[in-house]
Parts: structure tokens; C-alpha cells; sequence
């Protein structure tokens, strides 16, 4: 079976740093409404080729971004139901909540997957990030293990703090090394393409307050490290507003596409730090 987390997780979870992305560290130009918020994703197969073995996929996402003072912290869940042209039917439910230093540089990180309802796999642990020497990611599940992570090596809100002041800056292409704990595998080199701003077409139906300013069109490529394969593992393509919120995803992993559309969405009010 496809595993639809790892995918979603990076992206969403880097989706969630752009609401705290400090105005200092970004252009003039590039005004920054932070918006700190709660909101649920309805996720369908928007295609599928012949070839592929999945015929459905339906379910909710939900995540939800919150200010911990000293860094962010992250709360994701996905329910999801695959359904195979075989017959088989695999219902999947994934928890992941981590908590991120407001310098990038620690990470702790809590996955708990369960499938059909019974428990798959649970990761948890810790990272540390520098600019100038390797990082190390120490795992305390499944089983206690370090890896090295490459200097530079990004977790997802700085990673989504460095992506849009490049496309602040007019770049159209950014890359880097980003490290979630989604698995054991350790790091992942994304490539992100950055489009054009938008003017947005509004939903009556949601808060004006959190759905407003322009889009950011965005595709990322998705690479396991030392892969010497010229294709990604899978891409992903983001509609996001300047103030972090994202207004429609798409997961292509080349076989089958996943769509996410924005369904509820409120503010998270901050804490007195």
C-alpha cells in the first residue's frame, strides 16, 4: 500500500511554519499576517491511471497550528480509507504532533499510526539542526537509533519560513535537505518550484479574516537522500495564502492523485508568553 503520511506530513506540517514566520527575517515587500489556526481538510482520489491499484480514497485531515512561546507546535490527523481494485479495503488513522524551536534548531517529534485499527507504527524522538555541522536525529521508538542529518538540514515550519522568503524575494526555485521524523529513513531533499502571486477566489462560506491577501502557487518535489533516481518519490502542489493558510493541496504520487479542500477552518487565539 502506498503510504500516504510521510508526504503529507512534510508538507502540511511545513504549511504550518509560514504562520510564524517573524516579519524581520523576511523583505519589506513581503507583508506577513500571521495567522495561527485550527482547520479540517476533506481528502478524495482526484485521479488515478489504469495501472494503479488504488480505486478510492476518502477520509478528513485535520491540523492545527498553536504558539508554544518558546517554539510551535503541530497536531495533525488523518482518517483515511484506501480502496483497492482488488476488494481489499484498508482504513488508516495517523496521529502526529511535534514541537519546534522558534531558531530551527530542535525538534521533538510523536507518530502513532494505526491501520484497519490496530497499532502499524509509532516513531518518537528528537533532532537537533546546525547551518555549519551535521545535525543528528535520536529516535526512542520503534527502536532507540541516531542518524547524522546533513548540515543546513531543515525541520518543516523553517523550512516553510525559508521557502516563502524566497518567493518574497521573486525566486522561482528552492531546495533544500528537510527532516520531519514521518520515518526512519531520516532526511529528505525537497524541491519546490514557486509561482506567481495570485488574487485569491474567496468562499463565502469561511472567515474573511483568515482567507484573504494573495496566493502563493507552490509544487514540491519529494527525494530520498542519495537516491540517484531523477524522479521524485512523489510531489505535491500547495494553494497558499500569504498568511499561512492553505487553501487546496494536491498529492501525486504518479499512479493515483490525493485532493485536500478546505472544509472548517477557525483562529487559534495565541498564549501571554
Amino acid at each position: 500500500m502506498k503510504d500516504f503520511r510521510p508526504a503529507a506530513r512534510v508538507a502540511l506540517t511545513a504549511l504550518l511554519g509560514l504562520l510564524t514566520v517573524p516579519l524581520s527575517a523576511l523583505p519589506a515587500r513581503a507583508a506577513v499576517e500571521i495567522a495561527p489556526h485550527r482547520a479540517i481538510y476533506k481528502m478524495s482520489l482526484a485521479s488515478a491511471r489504469n495501472s494503479s491499484t488504488v480505486s478510492d480514497v476518502r477520509g478528513q485531515m485535520m491540523f492545527e497550528w498553536a504558539d508554544a512561546c518558546d517554539g510551535w507546535t503541530i497536531e495533525q490527523r488523518f482518517q483515511l480509507r484506501f480502496q483497492y481494485s482488488e476488494g481489499e479495503q484498508v482504513d488508516m488513522s495517523t496521529n502526529y504532533a511535534t514541537w519546534e524551536s522558534k531558531d530551527g534548531q530542535s525538534y521533538r517529534f510523536n507518530v502513532r499510526k494505526l491501520v484497519n485499527g490496530e497499532l502499524d507504527e509509532e516513531l518518537r524522538g528528537t533532532a537537533e539542526a546546525h547551518d555549519d555541522r551535521p545535525g543528528v536525529a535520536r529516535y526512542l521508538k520503534p527502536e532507540e537509533q541516531e542518524i547524522e542529518l546533513p548540515g543546513g538540514t531543515l525541520f518543516p515550519s523553517m523550512h516553510t519560513i525559508q521557502l516563502l522568503k524566497h518567493a518574497a524575494a521573486g525566486d522561482k526555485l528552492f531546495g533544500t535537505t528537510v527532516f520531519d521524523g514521518s520515518d526512519t529513513e531520516g532526511a529528505t531533499e525537497i524541491s519546490a518550484a514557486l509561482g506567481l502571486r495570485t488574487e485569491p477566489a474567496l468562499d463565502g462560506k469561511f472567515d474573511a479574516k483568515l482567507l484573504h491577501g494573495a496566493v502563493w502557487p507552490v509544487r514540491m518535489a519529494f527525494f530520498p537522500m542519495d537516491s540517484d533516481d531523477a524522479a521524485p518519490e512523489y510531489e505535491m502542489s500547495l494553494k497558499l495564502f500569504e498568511n499561512g493558510v492553505a487553501q487546496s493541496m494536491l498529492i501525486d504520487y504518479g499512479d493515483f492523485t490525493v485532493a485536500a479542500v478546505l472544509e472548517q477552518i477557525e483562529s487559534i487565539p495565541r498564549p501571554r508568553c
